[in-house]
This record gives C-alpha cells, sequence and structure tokens, in this order.
C-alpha cells in the first residue's frame, strides 16, 4: 500500500505563488484602464484622468468603489442564474491560464531546495492555455444570451463565431512554433530561447516564427475582442454589446476580465517568442549575482514583466490607431487570409526541418 506524502512547504509555496499572481493579475487589470485612458490621452491630446490623486493614480480605486456600490440590478426577464453564471466563467477563465506561465527561473535555496515560479508545470501547457480560451467564450455567450436581449443575444453570437474562427489560424500557427520545439511545455520553450544569441542566430521564436508571430498576434487582438476586431462590443450597431444588461460587480467582473486576458495574452505571447524572463547576456548578470542568486532571479521576474508591459502598450496603441473592421471582413480575413497563410507556413516550415537542417 502506497502512502501519499503530502509536501507542506510545497503547498505554502504554491498558494503564495497563487496568490500572488492573483493579486497582481488584478492589481495590472485594475491600471491597464488606467494606462489606455492615459495612452488614448495622449494620442489624441487630451490630459486624461487626472482629478483622483497625483496623475490620477487613484482613479482605477474610484471606478471600483463607483462600480461595488451600484445597484445590482437583474432583469426580469433573464435567466437568473446562468445570468450571473456568465461573469463568473469569463472571469475564472481569465485568470486559469496564469497557471502554465513560468514567470522566471528555478531558485535553489542554501538547503537545495528549488522554488519554482510556476504554478504548475505541465508537458500540455499549451493545450492547456487553448481549453481555457475556449472556455471564455462560454461566459461570454451564456451571458448575452441569458441577458433576454436582442442586442446581447447578437454580440455573444458574434463573439463565439469570432473566437472559433481565429483559434483555428491560432492553433496553426502555433504547430510550425511546435514543429522547431518539439515541446508543448512553456518552461521548456523559454529554456529554449535562453539567452538572446546562440549557435550563430538569435535564440528567440520571433526570428524563427515571424510569419507564425504575426498570425499569432492578429488572432489575439480577435480572442480579446480588441479594436479593430472588437466587433461584439460595437456600440453603433449593438449598443454596449453582451454586458448590456449587467451592473455594478457582474459588469466589473466582465470589464476586469478583458484586462486579465490582455495582461495574460502578452505573457503567452512573451513567453512564446520573444524569450520569457530570458535578456540578452543574461549569463553574465547569472555570474555577477552568484553570491545573491535571489536577485537574479528578482532581475528575470522583472524582464518578464517589462515585456508584458511593453506588449499591453502595443495592444493599447493598436487600439487608439486603427479603425474597427466590418463583420464580412472579420470572417474574410479569419477564413480566407490567416488560415490558408498559417498553413503555407506549417508546410514551408516542416520542409525547412526535414530538407534544410535535417533534424
Amino acid at each position: 500500500m502506497l502512502l501519499l506524502q503530502i509536501d507542506t512547504a510545497l503547498i505554502i509555496e504554491k498558494v503564495i505563488l497563487i496568490s500572488v499572481i492573483l493579486m497582481g493579475s488584478l492589481g495590472i487589470a485594475m491600471y491597464a484602464t488606467w494606462g489606455e485612458r492615459k495612452v488614448s490621452a495622449v494620442m489624441q491630446d487630451r490630459i486624461g484622468p487626472n482629478r483622483a490623486g497625483p496623475f490620477g493614480l487613484l482613479q482605477p480605486l474610484a471606478d471600483g468603489l463607483k462600480l461595488f456600490f451600484k445597484e445590482e440590478i437583474i432583469p426580469d426577464r433573464s435567466t437568473g442564474f446562468i445570468f450571473v453564471l456568465g461573469p463568473c466563467l469569463a472571469m475564472l477563465t481569465a485568470l486559469m491560464t496564469s497557471a502554465v506561465v513560468p514567470w522566471g527561473p528555478d531558485y535553489i535555496t542554501e538547503s537545495g531546495r528549488v522554488i519554482s515560479f510556476q504554478v504548475a508545470d505541465i508537458n500540455i501547457g499549451i493545450l492547456f492555455v487553448f481549453g481555457a480560451v475556449s472556455l471564455g467564450v462560454y461566459g461570454v455567450m451564456l451571458g448575452g444570451w441569458a441577458s433576454n436581449n436582442k442586442f446581447s443575444l447578437l454580440s455573444s453570437i458574434r463573439a463565439a463565431s469570432q473566437a472559433i474562427s481565429y483559434e483555428l489560424a491560432m492553433g496553426i500557427s502555433l504547430i510550425a512554433l511546435l514543429m522547431l520545439t518539439g515541446t508543448l511545455s512553456l518552461r521548456e520553450i523559454v529554456s529554449q530561447q535562453h539567452g538572446f544569441w546562440n549557435d550563430g542566430y538569435f535564440s528567440w521564436n520571433f526570428f524563427k516564427q515571424p510569419i507564425g508571430f504575426i498570425i499569432f498576434l492578429t488572432c489575439s487582438f480577435a480572442e480579446l475582442c480588441r479594436a479593430p476586431f472588437d466587433l461584439p462590443e460595437c456600440d453603433s450597431e449593438l449598443n454596449m454589446g453582451y454586458h448590456q444588461e449587467y451592473s455594478s460587480m457582474k459588469l466589473g467582473f466582465y470589464l476586469f476580465a478583458e484586462y486579465i486576458n490582455m495582461f495574460i495574452s502578452s505573457a503567452i505571447i512573451v513567453t512564446l517568442f520573444f524569450g520569457g524572463y530570458n535578456f540578452p547576456f543574461m549569463d553574465s548578470v547569472q555570474h555577477a549575482t552568484l553570491a545573491h542568486p535571489i536577485l537574479f532571479t528578482i532581475i528575470c521576474i522583472l524582464v518578464l514583466l517589462t515585456k508584458i508591459i511593453c506588449m499591453i502598450l502595443f495592444f493599447m496603441f493598436v487600439r487608439w490607431t486603427l479603425p474597427r473592421f466590418r463583420y464580412d471582413q472579420l470572417m474574410k480575413l479569419g477564413w480566407r487570409s490567416l488560415i490558408p497563410l498559417a498553413l503555407v507556413n506549417m508546410l514551408i516550415t516542416g520542409v525547412l526541418i526535414l530538407w534544410v537542417f535535417k533534424k
């Protein structure tokens, strides 16, 4: 009979790591709203939020309190349980994806214990990400359907069809990357991008799969329903979209889920294509900090967060630069352009691996 040995220290580590990731995701999502308003203000020659605290830094707290104290309204003709389940599911799936992201290199204590900065190092990390992202559509779909509002229903149908269409191209674009890496584990993919230069070429996957990156990034905009792909929230056609009937914190859950998804999507993009926590000359930095290994771990985590913030800013710049597509243009781009391009990229990658690099 085998007895299950419970490592109490490991449980405490994971609980602390999960708590830090959850609080960090919520904090970054909260201040991403402030950042978005400041970015749009700069691009439109305005000032942006500047009343609540210095530089308007307390504006997210004011917005959160406003949502928290608003009246909770559930429409009479809505499907009550599903109406509440929709925003909860959207929030849950947004947070689930962060479990497989390696936030930093392992830290080895003086006693030889290895502390991992990844909640779950599973060998099918990318499939887990796709599964969690696919479940997120149900939150939008259930919320729009349960509202018993035609505008909300049309918006949720748009969101579901848009997500299905662009998940195909996104998955095919990743197949080419997986053919190069030979693994589905995000930690292994990051370790293969060590440093910045290896064997006479760049080690980051962006330089090995530029077309795959462009396809994946474009599909990420569509999956996040960010402009120019924000058709589910097209206010000129559908008022507020799928969350039109929501108020107070249920509306807040949908809004928070959008920005948490943008944060986690940026982390996934950086992990897959821009080396994750790796950076140029990291071996020299590691050698210089041998006496304090925790310092090297902190530097790597800060590098990853810096890359993520740059990617979030890119999402914001695009939103306030490009106009919204028509729905037929959205579908045409996904089915007639991105999917064929992803297939061609996959075939070219296979030919190069088999006959040129002969792996």
